[in-house]
């Protein structure tokens, strides 16, 4: 039952990063923000500063999200 669960949820997890993926694409190849989809490369850019100006927190944050993410 428990591996039901988390072959569940690794499923959920791949398709979140595919659509992540292809939000990505839509909103670059548009040129900006796209209805139901909004500005994802903004967003994730603002992201990634946040983290770059947090210093050792934006580091420990970013082992965290890369654990999480992990195979």
């Amino acid at each position: 039952m428990i591996k039901n669960a988390e072959n569940a949820i690794k499923g959920l997890t791949s398709l979140g990063l595919a659509l992540l993926a292809l939000g990505i694409v839509v909103g670059l190849l548009s040129g900006g923000s796209i209805p139901f989809v909004g500005n994802i490369a903004g967003n994730i850019i603002s992201l990634v500063g946040q983290l770059g100006n947090a210093g050792i927190v934006g580091l420990v944050a970013v082992g965290v999200i890369l654990w999480l993410f992990r195979d």
